[in-house]
């Protein structure tokens, strides 16, 4: 066992016991949404992985302690605390768990840790990936090179829709990361079901998806596979509306010289206030609709992984 990997009692008797699984990233908490509202989501997003018949395992660094699992207590002391925790990714673990300190887990962490605890499932809301202009300031989100390294099959609505998609596809297609649609052949954009971009593969239920990762692990094939799963259509946002604030958000953030990992919480946050809060709304509803089909998702892996023994 890593000696800095702390996995919560619950998770761990989960694991033991041969039951699924679903890993829950922390930036979320920490700088998607402002508090009380990423506190309550962390805990309905973690009741909604139960009701789907697996075990939420939300990560974070806690004092330096890799956590794969978080009680109660440890998400609302997270979701007070804010942008005080540090955004984390892979260049940050050292440093951090070195000195003591807290981080919220981005796409890209919460991967390594799923995997050393022995988790294959992640539902989050959007991954990272080539941002807008990235030709010059070469700004490429280190989820990407994590998709591309980690078995963890990642489950979201989508590459965030502040991106470059066309670009983001390019790149995970060189890393030889399938890109997956469930239900759909579109990519979908985050707070919009349409993007006008295809993906890899279209795939239309659980045990599909599990069958594809479980025959890419047995391969030997390294990385992950990233599932994207449109955002229910009740609380798709209209692509021009959603454009519009995005395309005022990115130029401001370029006025006042936002750059490297502060750009995503800033943009996010600014598109909310642009739509009157109505991209908060969409984010917590799709981020649940993720969080349902890993569930769902991780039960048929354990399935079949049983079948097999």
């Amino acid at each position: 066992m890593n000696k800095y990997l702390s996995i919560s009692p619950k998770v761990q008797k989960a694991l033991d016991e041969g039951r699924p699984v679903v890993a829950l990233e922390s930036t979320i908490i920490s700088h998607g949404m402002p508090y009380p509202q990423n506190v309550e989501t962390a805990l309905r997003v973690e009741q909604t992985i139960r009701e789907g018949g697996a075990v939420p395992a939300t990560i974070a660094i806690i004092g330096g302690k890799l956590k794969a699992g978080c009680t109660p207590e440890e998400i609302e002391y997270l979701g007070r605390k804010g942008q005080e925790v540090t955004k984390t990714s892979r260049r940050d673990l050292p440093v951090l768990i070195a000195n003591g300190e807290d981080g919220a887990t981005t796409v890209a962490t919460t991967m390594i840790i799923a995997a050393m605890a022995g988790i294959r499932v992640f539902a989050t809301g959007g991954i990272g990936g080539v941002h807008r202009g990235a030709e010059k300031t070469m700004d490429i989100s280190a989820d990407l090179e994590e998709l591309a390294m980690t078995p963890v099959m990642v489950i979201c609505a989508g590459a965030k829709s502040i991106l470059d998609l066309g670009l983001t596809l390019e790149y995970l297609e060189t890393k030889g990361v399938p890109v997956i649609g469930y239900g759909t052949e579109e990519l979908p954009a985050f707070y919009t079901r349409h993007s006008g971009f295809k993906v890899d593969y279209r795939i239309d239920t659980p045990e599909q998806l599990a069958a594809v990762f479980r025959t890419k692990l047995e391969l030997g094939l390294r990385g992950g596979m990233l599932v994207t799963n449109p955002i229910p259509d009740e609380y798709s946002m209209p692509a021009d509306v959603i454009n519009r604030a995005i395309d005022e958000a990115i130029d401001e953030a370029y006025r006042l010289g936002i750059r490297g990992k502060e750009t995503t919480p800033f943009l996010l946050a600014k598109v909310k206030e642009l739509t009157g809060g109505d991209s908060l709304e969409s984010n917590i509803q799709l981020v649940l609709n993720n969080a349902r089909l890993a569930a769902r998702t991780a039960a048929a892996l354990k399935a079949l992984e049983e079948r097999v023994i």
